[in-house]
């Protein structure tokens, strides 16, 4: 699988909408999200980016003066403010998704699309990618992995990065989010890990663990991946893939 024959889809909110998030100023916002454009070419310099924006924000002049020789395309609309004032980030971000996926013309070429959150790339993503099974990737989350005394669990996908196909994501996310209950602690995380399990899906869950970098726009905090914490990822793929309700996720 090429690197460069499937976009990579940046989720971009240059003005944060969710008054909680803690990354607020707008040129740091975009100064973050430049940086991780440049981390992804050095990946692999022929990769097709679609940075799309939800808070109306244009992208174009700047990519063209930092990325000349770049295949980078900018999409951007309004998000609904109220909408994502009152339900999070995660709303903001699946209907960023879904407006991509609409109005984007190299994933629509594609067929697929690779989606990360636009101030984060992932340092092993070409491992990653040789998992590439044409419909769907994503990083489950499991707790208790290490426990003695509880089982292993679950707890939800990891929607910071993850690959899908076009009619996949169609079928099965394009509206998780509108399920979303902050109130009750019920993201978009939650929400994607729902429909994994109500519609039975198989085979979508990496066991590479993607080393994800950059900042968080929410919380302001550098991500730092460790060797350490790496390894430990690692082993509870394995433990998780080997029990048997899990083993048909992987």
């Amino acid at each position: 699988m090429k690197a460069n024959s499937i976009p990579i889809l940046l989720t971009s909110s240059i003005i944060a909408h969710d008054t909680s998030v803690k990354l607020t100023d707008a040129d740091k916002r975009i100064a973050f999200a430049l940086e991780s454009i440049k981390e992804w070419l050095a990946i692999d310099p022929g990769l097709q980016i679609t940075l799309c924006d939800g808070s109306g924000f244009d992208f174009t002049p700047l990519i063209t003066k930092e990325f000349p020789n770049s295949k980078i395309e900018c999409i951007f609309f309004e998000n609904s403010k109220d909408m994502v004032r009152k339900y999070g980030r995660g709303f903001g971000e699946g209907e960023i998704v879904k407006y991509a996926v609409a109005h984007s013309e190299s994933i629509s070429k594609a067929g697929c699309f690779t989606k990360c959150t636009s101030k984060l790339w992932v340092k092993n993503y070409l491992e990653c990618l040789s998992e590439w099974n044409e419909n769907l990737l994503f990083k489950g989350v499991f707790v208790n992995a290490f426990s003695l005394f509880k089982p292993i669990k679950l707890k939800y996908i990891d929607t910071r990065f993850y690959i899908a196909s076009i009619s996949a994501y169609e079928r099965f996310f394009t509206n998780v989010h509108l399920n979303i209950k902050i109130d009750m602690g019920y993201g978009l995380e939650e929400c994607f890990l729902e429909s994994i399990q109500k519609n039975n899906i198989k085979a979508c869950l990496l066991r590479e663990p993607p080393i994800i970098c950059g900042v968080g726009g929410g919380t302001g905090v550098s991500y730092k991946t460790s060797l350490k914490r790496t390894i430990k990822e690692r082993l509870k793929i394995s433990l998780a893939k080997n029990k048997k309700n899990f083993k048909h996720l992987f």
